[in-house]
């Protein structure tokens, strides 16, 4: 067995070791050298890429529109530039917590000062027979857009599980290319406990009016096909839809198997504190993996988007070197489905507003949506309107009750309320 050591037993001259080559875990790199820390950085992923961003997967490199160089995170010879050491192709199979190593695939170790997980989130699989077949389809790595895009041809039937927003920019990106789609979702609308109902409406609209058949109640029993490639999708009222390829978004699971191996707190992902700090102080999360305590909620909440991996690493970072900030951003995230462009701030849990209210043209897909209780935003959808998020989210800060008049009211500029 191997082991790579650096520095005594007390952990001085132990790298930081970041474990999730990804945007955030190159960012959390980013920030240890940007707050000054000068030792050894090692970032380790399980993937050959380097680290890149993932919204590009079901948007703009999906449809062949975003070059493959503009994904990545930083330039190749950043990482030797800023002496971060950086593996790839390395999976780490477990964290001894009170040794203070990771534990490689190779059996090889690794000590560390302090350690940073992010280990981001991994897709639910469909749990029905044929579901193993070629053809069927999940995104979460940069080769998975690649197999899917190439799917993506004039004429194809692509059939489309789930119409959460991967599910919904998957089958934007279907339509785009010309392909014939059918999306499959239990519930009544798209992202409806996302959304709630008035604008879950606005989302199975949008879909509907280009060309793709929605079915909503649907249960999927199987996945047919022949010599082990998927031909359709048998639903439980006993019809098939025909499919030359599947797409399977129902869902992600935060990873958290190197958290349990550590002995760490887990509730819907890894137990933080506001400074992204878990249950040992030598440990921190950050991204789709943490469920974070947030100070403005007064809770812990764990978002599974792009500005979270953007951002808290810097919050982490800062701790690990003992420059504790808490972090207290309001979430945020965006979509891009055909000519809707989309960005949500706030968080909101199902059933938890009592009241939403549009500002603009619903119909003409140029609106704002905000999610109110007791008089309050507690978040805002902005469709086809910009430049705009600033001011929602120091509404939803502020906690200030607001009329309703006055916020549907497009001459009133925001920052009056």
């Amino acid at each position: 067995m191997s082991t790579d050591t650096a520095g005594t037993a007390d952990g001085r001259g132990r790298p930081y070791v970041i474990v999730g080559a990804s945007l955030g875990g190159a960012k959390a790199a980013e920030a240890l050298r940007e707050a000054g820390h000068q030792g050894d950085i090692v970032l380790i992923g399980a993937e050959h890429e380097r680290p890149y961003e993932r919204p590009p997967l079901s948007k703009g490199y999906l449809l062949g529109k975003t070059p493959r160089e503009k994904i990545y995170v930083h330039p190749p010879q950043w990482y030797s530039d800023h002496d971060v050491t950086l593996r790839l192709g390395t999976a780490v199979t477990s964290v001894d917590p009170v040794a203070h190593t990771v534990t490689l695939a190779d059996a090889g170790r690794i000590e560390y000062a302090k350690l940073l997980l992010t280990t981001g989130s991994v897709p639910r699989r469909l749990p029905v027979p044929g579901a193993e077949q070629d053809g069927v389809h999940y995104l979460r790595r940069v080769e998975d857009s690649d197999r899917i895009r190439a799917a993506l041809v004039p004429g194809a039937r692509v059939v489309v599980i789930g119409a959460g927003w991967i599910g919904l920019e998957t089958a934007a990106a279907a339509r785009t290319a010309g392909a014939e789609v059918t999306v499959l979702e239990a519930a009544e609308l798209p992202l409806l406990r996302v959304l709630g109902r008035e604008v879950a409406q606005v989302f199975a609209d949008l879909h509907r009016d280009h060309g793709v058949d929605l079915r909503f109640g649907a249960q999927v029993e199987e996945l047919t096909g022949e010599g082990g490639t998927v031909t359709g999708v048998r639903l439980g009222d006993g019809t098939t839809v025909a499919a030359d390829a599947v797409i399977v978004g129902i869902g992600v699971a935060p990873d958290t198997a190197l958290a349990e191996s550590a002995g760490l707190a887990l509730d819907n992902g890894v137990k933080t504190d506001e400074y992204l700090r878990t249950s040992d102080p030598d440990i921190h999360a950050a991204g789709d993996v943490a469920n974070a305590f947030h100070p403005l909620y007064g809770r812990h909440i764990r978002v599974e988007h792009w500005a979270n991996a953007l951002n808290q690493p810097q919050t982490a970072a800062r701790a690990m070197l003992g420059q504790d900030t808490p972090y207290d951003r309001v979430p945020y995230f965006f979509t891009d489905q055909y000519d809707l462009g989309m960005e949500y701030t706030g968080y909101v849990e199902p059933g938890g507003y009592d009241r939403v209210v549009f500002r603009g043209d619903v119909k003409a897909n140029e609106f704002i949506a905000f999610w109110l209780a007791d008089g309050r935003v507690l978040a805002g959808m902005n469709v086809n309107v910009w430049d705009v998020t600033d001011p929602i989210r120091e509404l939803i800060v502020s906690k200030r009750v607001v009329d309703a008049d006055r916020l549907t009211d497009p001459k009133i500029p925001l920052g009056e309320l």
